[in-house]
């Protein structure tokens, strides 16, 4: 399992689209073979960080997911959320591997 965990600076003042935009996002992801795990928005005080964590059954599979951003027409749409309403300063994308209780 690999999982993305994507850091993203937002505009303060445009949450509400973030949070659509993200929206759209958790359910492509479940959509595509992935599992969603949430994104953590800015709660109390001043803050601009946003955090969204997701995984894929491995690499391979996160590519193939990865191949549809701007052929899909899904995928479009939702980016387009991002793109015209600038909620998204900048991201940064990190793979991990997580480590899980042992039952």
């Amino acid at each position: 399992m690999i999982t993305c965990v994507v850091e993203y600076v937002v505009d303060p003042a445009k949450i509400d689209e973030f949070e659509r935009f993200a929206r759209r996002w958790m359910e492509l992801v479940d959509q595509h073979g992935g599992s969603h795990h949430g994104y953590f928005l800015p709660s109390e005080g001043a803050s601009d960080k946003a955090l969204a964590l997701f995984s894929f059954p491995s690499l391979a599979a996160y590519e193939v997911y990865r191949a549809r951003f701007g052929a899909d027409p899904d995928f479009v749409a939702a980016d387009r959320i991002r793109e015209e309403s600038g909620c998204v300063l900048r991201y940064e994308r990190t793979f991990m591997r997580p480590l899980l209780p042992e039952r």
